[in-house]
């Protein structure tokens, strides 16, 4: 049986910007996504808003779930349309749910979804614990990343 090569996906992986520059990420998890065809039909086609997201664990019973998430609806599954802003399900390991909903319950702490993406043709979600950043802790992130930028347009000026 020949071995299956590791093509590279053509499928577009959603991502949250805004988390990452609203947020510290302390810890990130990958979890599977429950979703209906006409959700991975849209997905695949890179028709999902993941900004205004978040995630609620809960320790018993164990369960995680994604609110906030809009998937467009697709056209063509004209009689069999999902709703856009549904609650999904996710899933994960036991003791990972557990681990998650005892660190959401420190004032501060979240569950945001980082990207969505698609594994060997299964939907997965990378989710991660996050702490709010304050208003200057968001300005010294944009201060260290602006500084970069210089360094990079200097080295390049001086390469040519």
């Amino acid at each position: 049986m020949a071995a299956r090569k590791n093509k590279p996906t053509d499928q577009p992986a959603i991502v949250n910007r805004r988390a990452r520059h609203d947020y510290l990420i302390e810890e990130t998890l990958e979890a599977g996504i429950v979703l209906t065809g006409s959700e991975v039909k849209s997905l695949r086609a890179g028709g999902a808003s993941i900004a205004e997201g978040y995630v609620r664990a809960q320790a018993s019973p164990p369960g995680l779930t994604l609110h906030g998430v809009h998937i467009q609806e697709y056209p063509p599954a004209a009689g069999r349309q999902h709703d856009p802003t549904r609650v999904r399900r996710l899933l994960a390991h036991k003791r990972e749910i557990r681990r998650l909903a005892d660190a959401t319950r420190v004032k501060g702490v979240t569950i945001v979804p980082l990207r969505i993406y698609f594994t060997r043709g299964r939907a997965k979600v990378e989710i991660g614990l996050a702490r709010g950043k304050r208003r200057s802790d968001k300005r010294d992130s944009i201060e260290t990343r602006e500084a970069r930028r210089e360094i990079d347009r200097a080295l390049s000026r001086r390469r040519r």
